[in-house]
């Protein structure tokens, strides 16, 4: 087995050296609405809680969709009296988890990969378990675990081609990195072939965790009232969109109110912050865009709605029976159709989707999902489709379905790391 790597040996050094830079650089981060100024101190590695007296498992999501999908698994640990530490690194998955945490667990930022930081949150969580979602791959985490003798597991992990690639260039960095986990669920064959292709040297197929997330939460009065004021519209969303996208749903809306006049375009954007900007981008179009963060609502007079706020998802995927999932008409990769599929949801998405093929693939297979590969082709297939509301329920019950079948992840994930829970109550208090 590997044990390490030139390369790794250069990348540490090198953090190490850049530390006060790394300071510099959440600063800077805080400034352009980043970072929790609040709570800064997490990122570098300052504790912002006390540790519970016990086995304490860490699980680790980078962003919104990780950690949402580890939340099952959460609550599944912390009903066997385990604390359990949930990290991420954005601020808008730290604010969805405050919402959605189970008691027993704890939320913190993850710090930064730079060994001093490092150092203070191990030395203050003493994890006796680390579980990593996906494809987070911080070298020097990973080092620091395994010489405290820490066991670590990739969790849902992923690995698209793209990526494999470029770790390809690296083949004894990835080896020396992947030989350190205790072993590694995949959420596929595909993701499985191509760990074990890098060098990880225990790789055992899962299924995706995502699939077992129950639906994202709304407030059914909220809901019924939505639905009182979009009554009798034609209306469809493009969600979790990115730079580019939003251009192309003003397009596509102004394409189709011809047909359309009194069409509603809802745009939730990955990124709420941008709110403002796209807002301003319908105007000028000659749109009545209004935004949700500023409490306004979609009433007969507004055009282009959009849902500018944190934790809503749930809400406009129970309204709204035509969805575009955004990330792909832009070579992003894509966003996670499996929410909107779950809630009964015709969807719609672009070409570019390697961060979820396989799901992309059986919604696709199912026909509860339509690809189209430019503003054009989304307008034309939105066009059929709002005409036709029975084929539009249709791909929505076979999105479901699909989605529905895919389950079981969660139980196959308990049953491969419950050798190291029971060595945990064996051991007692940490």
């Amino acid at each position: 087995m590997k044990r390490g790597s030139p390369l790794l040996w250069t990348y540490r050094l090198g953090v190490t050296l850049m530390t006060p830079a790394a300071s510099g650089l959440l600063l800077w981060r805080r400034g352009k609405g980043k970072e929790d100024p609040t709570r800064l101190g997490e990122r570098r590695g300052h504790a912002g809680r006390a540790r519970p007296a016990g086995p304490l498992v860490w699980l680790h999501g980078a962003s919104v969709g990780e950690t949402l999908s580890i939340l099952p698994l959460v609550e599944r640990l912390t009903r066997r009296g385990v604390t359990v530490l949930v990290t991420s690194g954005t601020r808008t998955s730290a604010q969805l988890v405050a919402r959605r945490l189970p008691p027993g667990a704890i939320h913190q930022f993850m710090p930064l990969d730079v060994p001093l930081y490092i150092k203070r949150f191990l030395d203050h969580w003493r994890p006796d378990l680390a579980l990593f979602a996906e494809s987070e791959l911080w070298p020097n985490f990973v080092h620091a675990l395994d010489r405290r003798g820490v066991p670590l597991v990739l969790i849902n992990a992923r690995l698209s081609e793209r990526s494999f690639r470029r770790w390809m260039r690296v083949p004894q960095a990835a080896e020396a990195m992947l030989s350190r986990f205790a072993f590694c669920l995949a959420q596929s064959p595909g993701d499985a072939e191509r760990l074990q292709r890098l060098g990880a040297p225990r790789v055992s197929i899962a299924g995706n965790l995502k699939f077992d997330s129950p639906a994202p939460p709304a407030d059914p009065r909220t809901v019924a009232s939505l639905q009182a004021l979009t009554a009798g519209r034609p209306v469809w969303m493009a969600a979790s969109t990115h730079p580019g996208e939003e251009e192309a749903a003003i397009a596509v809306h102004r394409a189709l109110a011809k047909r359309y006049p009194d069409l509603l375009t809802i745009v939730a954007p990955r990124h709420p912050q941008r709110g403002p900007d796209i807002a301003a981008m319908a105007q000028e179009s000659g749109l009545v865009a209004v935004r949700r963060a500023e409490g306004m609502q979609p009433d007969r007079a507004v055009d282009f709605y959009v849902a500018d706020t944190i934790g809503e998802l749930g809400l406009f995927y129970r309204l709204v029976p035509l969805v575009f999932v955004g990330g792909s008409l832009v070579p992003h990769g894509g966003q996670n159709p499996i929410e909107p599929a779950k809630l009964g949801a015709a969807i719609l998405h672009g070409p570019h989707v390697h961060n979820f093929t396989d799901v992309y693939a059986a919604i696709d297979r199912a026909r509860g999902a339509l690809p189209v590969n430019d503003a054009r082709a989304l307008a034309q297939a939105l066009a059929d489709l709002l005409s036709d509301p029975g084929r539009m329920r249709t791909m929505g019950r076979a999105g479901t379905a699909a989605v529905e079948g895919l389950g079981g992840a969660l139980e196959r994930t308990i049953r491969a790391i419950d050798p190291f829970l029971v060595g945990l109550r064996a051991s007692g208090p940490g």
